[in-house]
């Protein structure tokens, strides 16, 4: 029985073991904590951030800056240059409007020539109808004369005649106006007018 009653004074000293070691981590945790934070301290005090950099030339433009700004003596030879090329695109256009003009005056002066050779053409063609009709009328009028002449008389003439220049007046006359020359006429000469009438419509097809 006296055994038994010593065991449980024992458990008390296990708790307080145990409560020591309890409190004891909790300081220790605490002192290490605290020298951490010491030592962040004494490194920010010893070693100050690096100072922020100047903002740079593109930074402190106005608000809505775009770029550097140019100076004249930049832009004056860009400007030399537009100036030059414009100069060279007026010259050639004006060089364009001087030829234009040229091929407009020549167009003209083509269209008046070929307005006048018209009225000429139109002209000749008139005359040559005119100077047929007159030459067709009056050699009317000369076969009347020499039909209407004495056979004898006539056939005096035609003697004289060139025999296709004969043949033509006597192709016009009457048969028997042409018979009573033809006649009067020397047997040769008679013969080479036949020839040449005979002849005038050799080539004119019978079918």
């Amino acid at each position: 029985m006296t055994e038994m009653r010593r065991k449980p004074a024992r458990r008390p000293r296990r708790r307080a073991r145990g409560a020591l070691a309890v409190i004891g981590g909790l300081l220790l945790a605490s002192a290490i904590l605290r020298i951490a934070t010491g030592a962040g301290e004494a490194l920010a005090r010893e070693e100050p951030l690096p100072a922020a950099a100047p903002p740079s030339e593109s930074a402190q433009q106005a608000p809505g800056a775009s770029g550097p700004s140019l100076s004249e003596a930049d832009i004056a030879p860009v400007l030399e240059a537009m100036q030059q090329r414009k100069a060279r695109l007026d010259q050639r256009e004006t060089a364009i409007d001087v030829r234009m003009q040229a091929l407009r005056v020549a167009e003209e002066e083509i269209e008046r020539r070929l307005a006048e050779l018209e009225r000429a053409e139109n002209s000749l063609r008139e005359t040559l109808a005119l100077a047929k009709t007159a030459a067709e009328d009056d050699l009317n009028r000369l076969t009347d004369v020499y039909a209407n002449m004495k056979p004898k008389q006539a056939a005096a003439l035609f003697e004289e005649m060139d025999p296709r220049f004969a043949a033509g007046f006597l192709g016009r006359m009457r048969p028997d106006a042409a018979a009573s020359i033809m006649a009067g006429l020397s047997p040769p000469k008679a013969y080479t007018i036949s020839v040449v009438l005979a002849g005038r419509n050799a080539d004119v097809p019978t079918e």
